[in-house]
């Protein structure tokens, strides 16, 4: 009983910019991880599995909800003119690839270093 009046309340994780960059980052490529891939993930991040199983599973419904209200964005979003790009967008377009968190571990710490 006196166990029960003593308990800590539970605080809320706060994760650092570079931890949801790299989530993100993942998640754009894969919208579940299995058990060796969220485990690697975590341990990269300095995160616990259950914080990365937990931040995907909200990730996942913030996405479902938004592609719910977007009634198929995908078209809008093919459009361009096919002239020169400038550099900045084909620096964008590599930044913005997604990244498989097996081989692209060395992409991702570059990527965390740069946003530091």
């Amino acid at each position: 009983l006196a166990d029960s009046l003593h308990k800590k309340k539970h605080t809320r994780p706060t994760f650092t910019g570079h931890q949801i960059f790299a989530l993100e980052k993942t998640f754009e490529q894969t919208k579940y991880l299995a058990g060796p891939e969220r485990a690697r993930l975590a341990y990269s991040l300095g995160m616990t599995e259950s914080q990365v199983k937990v931040w995907f599973q909200n990730r996942r419904t913030k996405w479902r909800k938004k592609s719910a209200l977007e009634p198929s964005s995908s078209s809008q979003r093919a459009g361009g003119s096919g002239g020169e790009r400038a550099a900045s967008e084909t620096e964008d377009d590599e930044y913005n690839k997604p990244l498989d968190p097996d081989s692209d571990d060395e992409k991702i710490r570059l990527l965390l270093r740069k946003h530091r």
